[in-house]
């Protein structure tokens, strides 16, 4: 077997071990969340030492996330680079647009309810995927 036919197998294991840890912080990340909102209600009775060491965990395991992404994206090619940048940016630039209307349209009493940041991270989350989803349908 020559070294040219194991470099793909080389990048694709590489590929899916950083896609797996992407995952793996992120189920981690998305737990800790749980546990810093909904600890104060059901675990420890609104103890604010254990709070803040909740929101501690959280903001460390979302270091641990981010760093796991940049891996990731640095493992992928070019075009692939290309489709998550693209994806970001729309994804950023609709979060951004809309947030603000939203935000305002809550400031100015013009709906009847607060706006939520779950609301904001459900719209760029929903984008975020639209446009990758966009981009393989491009370029493949």
């Amino acid at each position: 077997m020559n070294s040219s036919s194991t470099e793909p197998n080389k990048w694709a294991a590489a590929n899916k071990k950083n896609t797996l840890l992407l995952a793996y912080w992120t189920l981690a990340w998305v737990a800790s969340q749980a546990l810093a909102v909904f600890g104060p209600e059901f675990i420890w009775q609104s103890s604010k030492s254990l709070t803040s060491l909740a929101i501690l965990l959280n903001v460390a395991i979302g270091i641990g996330m981010i760093l796991a992404l940049i891996r990731h994206l640095k493992g992928l090619d070019e075009m692939q680079q290309r489709i998550q940048l693209n994806a970001m940016g729309i994804s950023l630039g609709v979060g951004l647009v809309l947030g603000m209307a939203y935000s305002s349209l809550d400031t100015t009493n013009v709906i009847p309810f607060d706006a939520e940041i779950s609301h904001l991270v459900i719209l760029m989350s929903l984008t975020y995927v639209f446009g990758i989803y966009a981009g393989n349908r491009k370029y493949q």
